[in-house]
């Protein structure tokens, strides 16, 4: 598919850009330039080659997963305005 100057001046105004005289064959010229790269791209024969996720193979080292308090309790409550029998002690709200 070959891309005219008419093209690229509707593909601007429905982007709204503003293009001037100069730059609309200038700016033909390169997507013609890229749709060739893509028309080569599509000429390659790529039915055996497998899909992948990444070039290199990605290996991550996972940390076991432990359920924890965290150990830290007191590193907390002691930011508490009030602490008892190891959690925050809050005003009573309910009667």
């Amino acid at each position: 598919m070959a891309v005219d100057d008419k093209m690229v001046a509707r593909v601007a105004g429905l982007a709204r850009l503003t293009l001037s005289a100069q730059e609309v064959p200038h700016l033909t010229a390169e997507l013609n330039n890229i749709l060739g790269w893509i028309d080569q791209l599509q000429a390659v024969e790529t039915g055996d080659v497998q899909p992948m996720a990444t070039v290199m193979p990605i290996t991550r080292d996972w940390r076991a997963d432990v359920v924890t308090d965290g150990a830290i309790q007191s590193d907390v409550l002691a930011n508490a305005p009030e602490a008892r029998h190891g959690f925050f002690a809050v005003p009573k709200v309910i009667e």
